[in-house]
């Protein structure tokens, strides 16, 4: 199995898509993942759903979880489809959300790390800057506060103590 095709499915990708070619840069410590699709490829609108054509495409580059101790990084062309209907719109790449400059396996992972610990070691940890890491947060926690059924909590108690003089306080809540 040639390394395309083994990232292509560590991946998960589904056709069109596929990884066209894989850069490795040692001393950078760096993977670079190279997606795109076959030519003549159809992808659907993203208001009616109808195959169509791609217009042209925009170059795009996503933070991908680490290959061991070495950085990996998604490349891809994203097409923009050309809909009878509702003219042309960029499609939604299956592998990040919109407007994101993670894939959504290291949003997940980013997730996952800031439920137990700071956000500003979870930036160290991963070598983002935190204000990427809080941008990824402030979008899923809102959503999740959505789905959070509270109708059982009848009271709740705060227990804030500063653990120096400085402004490093340790906050607790209970119900």
């Amino acid at each position: 199995m040639v390394p395309e095709e083994l990232f292509s499915l560590a991946l998960g990708l589904v056709p069109p898509w596929l990884v066209d070619h894989v850069t490795f840069t040692v001393e950078e410590k760096r993977l670079d993942l190279h997606i795109n699709f076959p030519k003549g490829s159809r992808f659907a609108c993203s208001v009616c759903g109808e195959e169509c054509p791609v217009h042209d495409t925009r170059d795009h580059t996503w933070r991908h979880m680490d290959f061991f101790q070495h950085e990996a990084y998604l490349h891809a062309r994203v097409p923009r489809v050309k809909c009878q209907e509702h003219g042309v719109h960029q499609i939604s790449v299956p592998w990040a959300r919109e407007g994101s400059h993670f894939t959504l396996l290291f949003e997940a992972l980013i997730m996952t790390l800031v439920r137990e610990m700071p956000v500003l070691t979870v930036a160290r940890l991963v070598g983002e800057t935190d204000t990427l890491l809080w941008r990824v947060i402030d979008h899923y926690v809102p959503e999740a506060r959505t789905r959070v059924d509270m109708a059982h909590v009848h009271a709740v108690g705060v227990d804030e103590t500063s653990s120096r003089r400085g402004h490093d306080y340790i906050t607790l809540f209970v119900d």
